[in-house]
C-alpha cells in the first residue's frame, strides 16, 4: 500500500521578517504568484487541508510570510502575491522587500514554486520576475494553476505557447507542473518532486 505523501500539515508562524522565521534548518518550499492565481487553494489541495491557507474572494490578501510544517519534515511557505494593482505604492514597496529578502537571504529556502494561471498569455510582470530569479540564481519550478478551467486542447496549446515564450529568454526550462485545485491534478507529482529533493539533502 502506497504511503500518503502528506501525513500532517499545520500552521506554524506568520511574519514579515525572515529573522523570525523558523530556525530549525528544515527545508522550505515557497509558493508565490500574482494575486488571484489560486495559491491558497493550491496549498490546501496539496496538504489535503481545506482551510489550512486562507482563501479569499479579495486578491492580494496575503501580506505575510506564512510557514506550515508538513510531516514534521519540511516547511511549505506561502509568500505574498505580487502585482496587485490596488495596493498603495508604499505597500507594494514593503511587500517587494519582504519577498526579495526571503527569496534571496533565506538559507533554508530549497525551491521556489512560481504559480501561473494557465488561462492567460505570458504577462510582463511574470516574465520580469522569472528574469530576476535567473539573474539571482534562484532555483525555481513553474506551476500552472486552474487547468480545469480550460478544455484539454486549449490547456495544451496555452502551456506550449507559454513555454515557447520562456525559451526566448532561457536556454532550458525548469520543471513544469500542471494543476487543478478542483480535481487535485498535479498533487502527487509536486509532492513526489519535493520528496525526491528532500531525499538528496
Amino acid at each position: 500500500m502506497k504511503k500518503p505523501l502528506v501525513k500532517s500539515a499545520k500552521f506554524v508562524i506568520s511574519n514579515t521578517d525572515i529573522k523570525k522565521c523558523p530556525s530549525d534548518g528544515k527545508p522550505e518550499y515557497a509558493f508565490i504568484g500574482r494575486s488571484n492565481v489560486g495559491k491558497s487553494s493550491l496549498i490546501n489541495m496539496l496538504t489535503g487541508h481545506r482551510k489550512l491557507a486562507m482563501t479569499s474572494a479579495t486578491p492580494g490578501k496575503t501580506l505575510l510570510i506564512n510557514h506550515f510544517i508538513v510531516n514534521d519534515e519540511w516547511y511549505l511557505v506561502d509568500l505574498p502575491g505580487y502585482g496587485y494593482a490596488k495596493r498603495s505604492k508604499s505597500q507594494n514597496e514593503q511587500l517587494e522587500h519582504i519577498i526579495s529578502s526571503y527569496i534571496l537571504d533565506r538559507d533554508a529556502m530549497t525551491l521556489l514554486f512560481v504559480l501561473i494561471d494557465c488561462r492567460h498569455e505570458p504577462q510582463k510582470i511574470d516574465l520580469e520576475f522569472f528574469q530576476w530569479l535567473g539573474e539571482n540564481g534562484v532555483p525555481f519550478s513553474i506551476i500552472f494553476t486552474k487547468a480545469d478551467k480550460l478544455t484539454r486542447g486549449a490547456l495544451v496549446s496555452n502551456i506550449e505557447a507559454y513555454k515557447k515564450r520562456l525559451l526566448e529568454d532561457w536556454e532550458e526550462l525548469p520543471p513544469v507542473f500542471i494543476t487543478s485545485s478542483e480535481t487535485a491534478l498535479g498533487r502527487e507529482d509536486i509532492l513526489q518532486y519535493i520528496t525526491e529533493i528532500n531525499e538528496t539533502l
